[in-house]
């Protein structure tokens, strides 16, 4: 007899959902490797498009001396020679220094640099306005404190700008444009901006998410429909015929619904996911 407890992991997933399509008071034709097989397609649909299957994280890189010594060596130099003159070439070279990530991350959104070179110091202009204009708040506007902050923040991206960052999720490997003789020093830290997939082992909540629960159901649907579908007008005992195709067009048609639900509904806009 089923119980109701919380979904809290692959396996209670998977008898809930086939619960839902009539197990066991009748037999669901799909084997066993097939429901998880559209377990895991459900999860990294689930982590993709929806809020709630990624988490905004920033992790902590400390720079290392191999990080240095590869930015100097790792650098591939192409050739290109025009195909209508052939004397006509053009050679490129291409940084190849990166920083291997976890599996789990999706976007690297930017870097943030984290070192002691940032800390204020006498001669800073930040230092000497808390010093000398911030004394007391209580009598002081912080309105020409705030105003100047951000100057000094334009003056910054204009004059410094931030590093690109490339990268590729099925890579896992993140790409910094910067000087990496010049701009850090060995044991300075990166703080990285990124979204990454939520961990079910961890965070066993999200195998209960209504969303992943219906659509797992309706995948599994679907491949008892195509399963089914060779034997279609096939007649068992009884006189009772198979007609996976009307499963399989059921549940392509909720599927269908589902996934332009999650788009207008539960998706990050793109933008917060480009990096």
């Amino acid at each position: 007899m089923a119980q109701n407890n919380p979904i809290t992991t692959r396996e209670t997933l998977k008898q809930y959902c086939l619960r839902a399509l009539g197990k066991p008071v009748i037999e669901i034709n799909v084997e066993d490797d097939q429901v998880e097989d559209r377990i895991d397609e459900a999860l990294q649909y689930f982590a993709q498009y929806h809020y709630d299957g990624t988490e905004r994280m920033y992790l902590k890189y400390q720079v290392t001396a191999d990080d240095k010594t590869r930015a100097r060596a790792n650098e591939t130099l192409t050739t290109v020679t025009d195909t209508a003159d052939s004397t006509v070439t053009a050679s490129f070279k291409e940084g190849k220094n990166y920083i291997p990530m976890p599996s789990n991350v999706m976007s690297v959104v930017q870097v943030y640099p984290f070192s002691d070179r940032a800390a204020l110091n006498l001669f800073d202009v930040r230092y000497q306005l808390r010093l000398n204009d911030l004394y007391d708040f209580s009598s002081t506007s912080i309105i020409h404190y705030d105003m100047t902050l951000r100057h000094l923040d334009m003056l910054d991206h204009i004059l410094v700008g931030e590093k690109p960052v490339r990268y590729n999720m099925h890579k896992n490997r993140l790409y910094i444009d910067m000087d990496w003789n010049n701009d850090v020093d060995t044991g300075d830290f990166l703080v990285i901006e990124c979204y990454r997939k939520l961990d079910g082992s961890t965070f066993t909540d999200v195998f209960d998410d209504i969303f992943l629960k219906k659509y797992l159901i309706q995948l599994i649907k679907r491949q008892w429909g195509a399963n089914l579908i060779k034997f279609q007008g096939v007649a068992m005992l009884g006189g009772v015929q198979l007609n996976g195709e009307q499963l399989y067009s059921q549940a392509q048609e909720e599927i269908n619904k589902l996934e332009e639900q999650i788009q207008l509904s539960y998706e990050l806009p793109p933008q917060y996911m480009i990096g």
